[in-house]
């Protein structure tokens, strides 16, 4: 059971107050070099004359993006950390959240454009999830403010035989990758700095220690019984016609 307590197994728990709260740490995902945002200017400047319009794809076309199509018409942080449009250049974006970045490009369009209204979202934001999970593989986030049971969840849920209490969590931060161990058995993981999931976050979830036995023993030990009760039924056969 995931986010166990000391009162788990207690009977007539009250169900009409809050038992307990937890302050959960704040967390803002901020942008890094290799990230792809989109950011989108809309006002009320003519087509003609708006600096910041792409000419990519018309509206229809834009209801039906799919991931991929996302990325390619996304913004690509440099490695330097920042985004290139026309006239104003380089616009430096790292170590900002999607709020801050949006509220800088305002600044800016407000020079240019006639009310201007700037949207910037992060289209990359994932995680990876292998070992004992019931779908391995790269989960894409709808959002970057997500705890990590909440992606587990999109991401299908662990198998029967995930190690809970010791899942591996390698995570990079400032050209570094650091080592975790996350407890999702514990219900204090609420109050962790890990509750969040980052950008690029790697969690490789182990096997208990009686998976081996359920997977190449289990499974065969019917049929070595059936096979052991055919030769003792052979052999007594066998003798009873002497």
């Amino acid at each position: 059971m995931y986010l166990q307590k000391d009162d788990v197994n207690v009977k007539n728990l009250p169900k009409d107050t809050i038992v307990r709260s937890y302050t959960i740490q704040n967390y803002e995902y901020r942008i890094q070099p290799e990230d792809n945002i989109s950011v989108r200017f809309e006002s009320l400047t003519p087509q003609e004359y708006d600096i910041f319009n792409r000419n990519i794809m018309n509206q229809q076309q834009t209801q039906n993006l799919n991931q991929l199509n996302a990325i390619l018409i996304g913004e690509l942080v440099d490695p330097n950390g920042e985004i290139q449009f026309p006239v104003i250049g380089k616009v430096k974006v790292s170590g900002l959240t999607v709020y801050e970045i949006q509220n800088k490009l305002q600044q800016l369009a407000d020079q240019y454009l006639e009310s201007p209204v700037v949207k910037v979202r992060l289209i990359n934001f994932r995680f990876t999830l292998l070992g004992e999970a019931r779908q391995e593989g790269t989960v894409v986030l709808p959002n970057n403010r997500i705890g990590y049971m909440e992606a587990i969840g999109l991401a299908g849920g662990l198998t029967d035989f995930a190690d809970k209490r010791n899942i591996k969590l390698i995570r990079q931060i400032d050209g570094k990758a650091q080592v975790r161990y996350l407890n999702l058995l514990d219900e204090n993981f609420i109050n962790t700095p890990e509750y969040y999931v980052h950008q690029n976050d790697i969690l490789i979830v182990p096997a208990l220690r009686q998976r081996p036995y359920q997977t190449y023993f289990g499974r065969n030990l019917s049929l070595v019984i059936s096979s052991l009760s055919l030769v003792v039924v052979t052999i007594t056969l066998i003798n009873s016609t002497k």
